[in-house]
């Protein structure tokens, strides 16, 4: 099977770029059945998490009340505490619930029969 090179066109970017006869040679190899989406510089971004971001959200400090952005979506009945609260609320001593063990059953000692 011969293979040309083709041009293709970035669906992040919209750059144009080339699918070589030797691209399209490993692809056919490896059994790929579909043709590259992502430039070479938008596939790096990708791999390095680039384009990854964070959903900020505008809200109230539950303990100041000052506005603030945070990376999640508040849900209702949670507090939610800006940055300086939370560090405030962090460094205080026995601030944060440590779990203690659950201390273990006892166990049952077989009685002797006659009991």
């Amino acid at each position: 099977m011969e293979f040309n090179d083709i041009v293709l066109t970035c669906s992040d970017c919209g750059a144009e770029f080339v699918f070589t006869a030797g691209e399209q040679l490993f692809f056919h190899d490896k059994q790929f059945k579909n043709e590259p989406r992502h430039c070479k510089q938008c596939k790096a971004k990708r791999v390095r998490g680039g384009s990854r971001a964070r959903p900020e959200t505008r809200t109230n400090c539950s303990q100041c009340g000052e506005e603030t952005t945070v990376p999640f979506k508040p849900t209702q009945g949670r507090p939610v505490l800006c940055r300086s609260c939370f560090k405030q609320q962090t460094a205080q001593p026995g601030a944060i619930p440590v779990p203690q063990p659950r201390p273990e059953p006892a166990l049952q000692q077989p009685r002797p029969e006659g009991d």
